[in-house]
């Protein structure tokens, strides 16, 4: 895979990491394009000026923005009202830019200039208490890349980049203290457990150093994984 192509493509897309384009983040779909497995068409916030971009830098045609993927349309941010929350947190972990503060049983709150506007969060919420309102009240209202400038792209991309960084080292120091727990019981498995025959001690050795296995192999491949970050994408 061309990676200079990808960082290329990748600094073109707004960043929104909306999904409407069908992958899970902007960069998963500048992998596509790069492979030639998905249309410069399918990104509804960079709009039709977004498409032209993607055209010019792969050399294909200006496609009209593929509706499947939604509208093209102006920005807009998070709001959530007060008297609904519930403080579920729902709404927080489904952010991809760490644009919404809040702990559970409060109310939440968005930092609007965090928000990219890319809905993920209505689904998520249990009492509807969250709306999309319009960024500009310019007419005519901008939409795609006329509603969102570069600068505002960069700034999701590296708080999307330290959001997944941040989710990688909870879940690595959770793996740690597991197996940590698991290596613990091992060492004095008698103390550990109600039962005394010692076929039925040995089975159950047998699954916990098993799980401990896979455990050590999906931690080795997550710090290999760290090892070989990604470099920082040009600016477009």
């Amino acid at each position: 895979m061309n990676e200079n192509l990808i960082e290329r493509i990748d600094a073109l897309l707004p960043q929104t990491q909306c999904q409407r384009c069908g992958y899970p983040d902007c960069r998963s779909y500048a992998t596509g394009l790069a492979a030639g497995t998905a249309e410069i068409n399918q990104c509804p916030p960079g709009g039709q000026a977004g498409v032209v971009r993607l055209a010019a830098l792969l050399g294909r045609p200006a496609l009209a923005l593929n509706p499947t993927h939604g509208p093209e349309g102006p920005m807009t941010v998070a709001v959530i009202d007060e008297q609904w929350c519930i403080g579920c947190t729902l709404c927080l972990k489904a952010c991809p830019t760490d644009a919404i503060v809040g702990t559970h049983k409060r109310m939440h709150t968005v930092i609007e200039p965090y928000c990219t506007g890319c809905d993920l969060c209505l689904p998520v919420c249990p009492v509807d208490c969250i709306r999309m309102e319009p960024v500009s009240d310019a007419q005519p209202v901008p939409t795609g890349w006329a509603a969102w400038s570069t600068a505002q792209a960069e700034q999701a991309r590296q708080r999307y980049t330290q959001r997944q960084q941040r989710l990688e080292r909870q879940a690595t120091a959770q793996q740690q203290r597991l197996i940590a727990k698991a290596e613990s019981k091992l060492a004095d498995l008698p103390s550990h457990s109600k039962h005394t025959d010692p076929a039925v001690l040995e089975r159950k050795r047998a699954l916990i150093e098993a799980a401990l296995a896979r455990a050590r192999a999906a931690q080795a491949a997550r710090l290999e994984g760290a090892a070989d970050p990604k470099p920082n994408p040009a600016q477009p």
